[in-house]
């Protein structure tokens, strides 16, 4: 008997969600190098041994500094670059990373690059040719296994598995030799690095040496090794050969010439590491303390509804959470407490721990549906006693005499948003990560941070988390007569807004998020 036919409409949808001829790649489980396998992690060792325990670290709020930070920690790596990130976008900063990270790899540093699925849309054929050079290794972490060929196809393979599919990796970690880390909020990208025209990210990545790296390189490995991230081999239909790699570093070469050209300043202050390194000079100024590296299971995403407790990075960051007293600092791009959120929020405002929140504006925000999420949830918190600070749009023409929140060095013309994420819990400990106070955050993505107990460093974040509360900054919402003003200054004068600051578009899309009910998705 012959092979039954599939009805039409079938036989449409097979080739449709089609898209991608899966070869059979090996996924071989690995573990973090040893520091000490490493000149450069024996140094780092050397350097933490007189501090019994404690790790290092230093504050990295400027976009130009994080970058040249993840560009010197690959030049300095000898033995192992680990990459874990949700977003990687193209542009001259991106551009400049990979080439640093082919020529580590030429030196026989074992490169392991980890990223979100959506990271690779459409371009699983450019990524992988990376992954042809024998010292780079690349997953994806919960891939979409059908129809990845197209926007359209991907589209409906992800409506096929939608509760699957909205559930991504947010973790943001750049590792070297298991012994330096970056974690913060920054992904991959121009925004991030103040390269970009119309748009840059305020953000705060952090800088962590010594015990904590190794803590965090258990967070990567657990990731790299869970069954849901894939080699990216296993989504093409052939494989990358050398020869495909040396054309794609010879268009890169050629590319990175071109923008020397195009926009010589801009080429010059990112590729400044290669001539002026600061890593020494910030060794000296890191701060000594003892910390958590905190991190979700990656088996958070397989939940069918809300994750077990224990798989959250929540849960860990549970004990600072309940036993603040005195003050809670909270910088939030995107801020949608919820009910639960909001329990927590008002009850520790009502015990009198003064309570303080910096997330964006209406205006400011990148993703106004977000802003709708949060929206509900300002009369209830003022209420109660607790202070917002919504971020204005912050203008990128840095010619003007007006203040910028982090000096963040971003492009004439460009505007900023913010884009931190951080803690300050009574003005002891701090928590940097990816983590935004959401119920993605909370309940769909997975997140990684560090919490850290150091009066200094905590006031070094409460700072910049008072300069972007400041009225020439940021709109204070405040609740008169029962409703809402926004105060703020302009030109060295208070005023009251009494109408929320906004386009007529980022309202539309505020406003239907409150309207379908799309909060627990934000």
């Amino acid at each position: 008997m012959g092979r039954p036919r599939l009805k039409p409409c079938l036989l449409l949808l097979a080739l449709l969600l089609g898209g991608c001829a899966s070869l059979d790649t090996p996924r071989v489980p690995s573990q973090a190098l040893p520091a000490a396998n490493s000149a450069f992690g024996r140094d780092l060792q050397a350097q933490a041994a007189a501090y019994q325990g404690r790790s290092g670290f230093r504050l990295l709020p400027n976009g130009g500094e994080a970058f040249r930070a993840r560009a010197e920690l690959i030049r300095n790596a000898r033995t192992s670059l680990d990459l874990q990130y949700y977003i990687v976008h193209d542009g001259l900063s991106t551009r400049l990373l990979v080439d640093e990270l082919l020529k580590a790899a030429d030196r026989g540093v074992r490169v392991r690059i980890l990223l979100d699925d959506t990271t690779s849309d459409g371009l699983d054929d450019i990524i992988a040719t990376l992954a042809a050079h024998p010292h780079i290794q690349i997953r994806l972490f919960n891939p979409l296994d059908l129809g990845r060929s197209t926007l359209a196809t991907r589209t409906l393979g992800r409506l096929f598995n939608l509760n699957l599919q909205h559930r991504r990796m947010h973790n943001k970690l750049w590792l070297a030799d298991n012994s330096a880390a970056i974690v913060g909020g920054r992904n991959l990208g121009d925004e991030y690095f103040g390269a970009q025209q119309d748009l840059n990210f305020t953000d705060i990545d952090m800088l962590s040496v010594g015990p904590v790296a190794e803590q965090l390189g258990h967070s990567f490995d657990q990731y790299w090794n869970s069954a849901l991230s894939k080699p990216i081999g296993e989504f093409l239909s052939r494989q990358p050969t050398a020869s495909d790699l040396a054309e794609t570093r010879e268009r890169l070469v050629r590319s990175l010439i071109a923008w020397r050209q195009r926009n010589a300043a801009l080429y010059q202050r990112l590729a400044d590491y290669q001539y002026h390194p600061r890593m020494d000079t910030w060794r000296r100024e890191l701060i000594w303390a003892w910390n958590q590296a905190l991190w979700d299971s990656p088996s958070k995403v397989l939940a069918q509804d809300e994750p077990d407790p224990r798989l959250l990075l929540t849960t860990q960051l549970s004990p600072v959470l309940t036993s603040v007293h005195s003050e809670l600092m909270m910088i939030s791009a995107y801020f949608v407490p919820g009910q639960p959120g909001l329990v927590y929020l008002t009850g520790r405002a009502d015990a009198g721990v003064s309570v303080s929140l910096l997330t964006n504006s209406l205006e400011a925000t990148d993703v106004p549906a977000v802003h709708g999420g949060y929206a509900p949830y300002r009369k209830a918190l003022l209420e109660h006693g607790v202070k917002l600070y919504e971020l204005r749009r912050q203008p990128g023409d840095r010619s003007g005499s007006g203040p910028h929140l982090f000096h963040s060095g971003s492009s004439k013309g460009s505007d900023s948003s913010l884009h931190s994420k951080a803690m300050i819990f009574d003005r002891q400990k701090a928590f940097i990560g990816s983590f935004n106070f959401d119920p993605r955050s909370v309940l769909w993505n997975t997140e990684v941070g560090v919490l850290v107990d150091s009066p200094e460093l905590a006031e070094h974040v409460r700072t910049l988390a008072l300069q972007g509360m400041a009225p020439a900054l940021s709109y204070e919402p405040r609740l008169e007569a029962g409703e809402l003003v926004w105060v703020t200054e302009d030109n060295g004068q208070i005023h009251v807004l009494h109408r929320e600051p906004g386009s007529w578009w980022r309202r539309i899309n505020a406003w239907l998020t409150k309207r379908v009910g799309l909060e627990r998705m934000l």
